[in-house]
């Protein structure tokens, strides 16, 4: 089977990640305007002056003070983030730089490999850790990396350790690494805004916000009812968080794995090599440090997706960025 969709495996990434660009202000000023919204409800409950007519203004009044400095905020983080986003991935793993000298063995696969499609030379991270897998970063020529653990260095043989680095330099082709970071960012700064906009409105009911109404009066007759108003507020946040998380994870299609084994058979062809790979790091799979769960998705198999014997295993493997190794492992051997 001849790998034969790189360029529109290409195409389709950088719209991918185009459409997350102009998708992301979109969401961010309808959550701020909803929030806006939310507060002026609160400011206004139990003073018999709740209804649209009274609300929408106080919430415009609230959105054209807050929008440009949210949007601000946001803007100066993604940036932020996006060209931090090597070093936030090294941390995340506790990877490092790999010298040549320390390990000529992977730096020659590397280099045959790229020299083999054409492609330059990206940096090389090495995780110390027993554990087995290995990742492709970076979102452009200067930050593409591919790292791998000493663990896989020292259980794979060279016709796997092959196999396992073509497929990662196939992801950096296809522009998969850069559709994974932007992602990445995007989710972790919906769960940031959620959190912050939660704690926001659960502050607002603890310390007044009523009116006119003093705390006391606020808490007597009108808390049962702020109660309720707070739960809304966190299941609509929660909701819009979950909805975007989709997206993004709709945009992250499982298909990407299948092609970059394609790929990685294809550039060192030895199919089975990298089939063989996959199945002795399906059993030893490394785990981002507590607390990065996200940066999972970028490893070649999806750690947490391993997890076997639950509930909760069961329904985010639902969702999962990773297709069954198992079924990878047959594609592989059909090739």
């Amino acid at each position: 089977m001849k790998y034969i969709g790189l360029y529109a495996q290409q195409r389709s990434n950088n719209l991918r990640s185009m459409l997350l660009l102009l998708l992301f202000p979109t969401v961010i000023v309808a959550l701020v305007f909803a929030f806006c919204y939310i507060l002026a409800y609160l400011q206004l409950h139990g003073s018999g002056y709740e209804t649209p007519e009274n609300i929408m203004p106080i919430a415009t009044d609230y959105f054209v003070s807050s929008a440009p400095w949210a949007v601000a905020v946001v803007g100066v983080w993604f940036v932020i983030a996006y060209f931090a986003n090597t070093s936030m991935v090294r941390h995340a793993t506790q990877a490092r730089p790999l010298e040549r000298r320390e390990n000529p063995r992977v730096y020659n696969i590397v280099e045959n490999l790229t020299m083999t499609c054409g492609m330059d030379m990206p940096q090389v991270n090495i995780i110390d850790t027993p554990e087995l897998n290995a990742f492709a970063s970076g979102i452009d020529r200067k930050s593409y990396t591919v790292t791998v653990t000493t663990g896989l260095c020292d259980r794979l043989n060279d016709d796997e350790l092959e196999g396992v680095i073509a497929h990662e330099l196939t992801h950096i082709r296809n522009r998969d690494t850069r559709l994974l970071i932007v992602s990445i960012i995007f989710v972790g700064i919906m769960g940031t805004l959620m959190s912050i906009a939660l704690r926001m409105v659960w502050n607002m009911f603890l310390f007044g916000g009523g009116g006119s109404r003093n705390r006391r009066d606020s808490k007597d007759s009108n808390g049962g009812a702020a109660i309720i108003v707070l739960f809304v507020v966190a299941a609509l946040l929660a909701a819009i968080g979950y909805f975007f998380t989709m997206l993004t994870r709709f945009a992250i299609s499982r298909k990407r794995e299948y092609m970059a084994d394609a790929g990685g058979a294809e550039l060192c062809g030895k199919p089975l090599a990298l089939a063989s790979a996959l199945r002795k790091i399906s059993n030893m799979p490394y785990a981002a440090k507590e607390g990065h769960e996200d940066v999972q998705q970028l490893f070649i198999v999806q750690p947490l997706a391993l997890k076997e014997g639950s509930f909760s295993s069961w329904f985010s493997s639902l969702f999962s960025t990773h297709p069954p190794t198992e079924k990878r492992i047959q594609f592989l051997e059909s090739l």
